[in-house]
């Protein structure tokens, strides 16, 4: 038996005002850095085109197949804080296909940030219990299996995730750790006892990716092709990790996108050797095949699949650098206001639009920035962390 393990990432990121160097100082009490209106604008936009639409057709997959089909959710913070102020129905449809028992939540960091690369994981802890708190509230569970932000993963985040008591976490299957071992097995790091599930790039970015490129030999992707590939593969686990705004938002609905996602569990379920299964189900089932060392972070992003795409040129690094040293002046002084501010400002997204890779890489870095480019990302980012800087001197 193999067992396809499908993940959706739920996130919508808290986008910046437009701030020039001469809003520095400029307003002493209440720092206006969020762009609300555009915010608003996507965030609604998105809901209508993805969230609504593909909860109802898994919550129908779900009660057609009577629970057979399974899959795993992870709601960031910010996301869940859009839902609530804007439209409270996206929230509740995520309950109702919680309430099924075929659905599992995975926890991570509650700002999808980057505090996992801090020089200590005292604030990467701290946004984990706020998410912990916020499923807790929400669906009254405690997840067992986290994801960082974008899979983020190295050896010392792995044992700090053992250390909280988390059963599995995620990452990226890349060769880089597994060399000439299958990413559809469970591991076991090095330094803990937690188990890896690994994400199959492959068959999971044939779905984000690929699915609408008329260049791509595997075009068009049909249900039944994509069940057959599964059928093929060995091993116990096959990780189908992707970010969920691919159903109507990255792919639209007139790529064939949702009639694909209707058919794949009656096709995958075709094959007698193909069953789903939720994360913290996975992890139950099957016992690690070896282990990985994972001494410098990788990650889910870009071919790279390291932490390149927020730590890979030197503007990236000062924003990085002034925003670590901000956290820790904001820490002496506990002013709750600015620390909450500042944590919305770790969303790793704000260093993501600041990366100057090109090709492929950065063609899909601009298609998620609202920035006219990276140094007009970056001028914009670093002014309003100047502005932040100024408020606890």
């Amino acid at each position: 038996m193999t067992s396809i393990c499908m993940y959706f990432e739920v996130h919508q990121p808290m986008r910046l005002n437009r701030f020039s160097v001469f809003n520095i100082g400029s307003d002493a009490d209440a720092p206006n850095y969020f762009n609300n209106k555009l915010n608003h604008e996507i965030f609604e936009k998105v809901a209508k085109k993805c969230y609504l639409p593909t909860n109802n057709l898994l919550l129908n997959l779900i009660n057609e197949f009577d629970g057979k089909f399974r899959i795993s959710f992870s709601l960031t913070g910010t996301f869940v804080e859009y839902c609530e102020r804007f439209m409270p129905s996206v929230i509740d449809s995520f309950k109702k296909l919680f309430a099924t028992g075929a659905v599992d939540m995975i926890e991570e960091t509650y700002f999808h940030s980057l505090s996992g690369l801090y020089d200590d994981l005292d604030e990467f802890e701290e946004q984990v219990m706020m998410h912990r708190q916020m499923i807790k509230r929400l669906f009254n569970y405690d997840p067992k299996i986290f994801r960082n932000t974008e899979a983020i993963y190295d050896n010392r985040i792995a044992k700090k995730i053992g250390e909280m008591g988390y059963k599995g976490i995620i990452t990226e299957g890349t060769e880089k750790i597994l060399g000439w071992r299958s990413p559809n097995y469970l591991y076991r790091p090095i330094n803990s006892d937690i188990k890896v599930l690994l994400r199959n790039y492959s068959l999971s970015d044939d779905i984000g990716f690929r699915f609408s490129s008329r260049h791509w030999p595997g075009f068009p992707l049909t249900a039944d092709k994509y069940a057959h590939w599964m059928s093929r593969c060995e091993g116990d686990l096959i990780n189908l990790f992707i970010d969920y705004e691919t159903f109507g938002e990255h792919q639209w609905t007139e790529t064939g996108i949702f009639d694909f996602l209707s058919h794949l569990p009656n096709e995958a379920l075709k094959h007698e050797q193909l069953d789903f299964v939720t994360v913290s189900e996975a992890v139950d089932r099957y016992q690690p095949v070896g282990e990985i060392d994972v001494p410098w972070a990788i990650s889910w992003a870009d071919a790279d699949r390291d932490v390149s795409t927020w730590l890979g040129n030197d503007m990236q690094f000062a924003c990085f650098n002034e925003l670590k040293d901000i956290g820790k002046k904001l820490k002496k002084r506990g002013d709750e206001e600015l620390l909450n501010v500042w944590r919305r400002l770790q969303t790793s997204d704000h260093l993501y639009y600041v990366s100057t890779k090109g090709l492929e890489d950065g063609n899909v870095h601009a298609y998620f920035s609202h920035y006219d480019s990276p140094y007009d990302g970056f001028i914009n980012y670093m002014n309003v962390l100047q502005d932040l800087k100024q408020k606890i001197s």
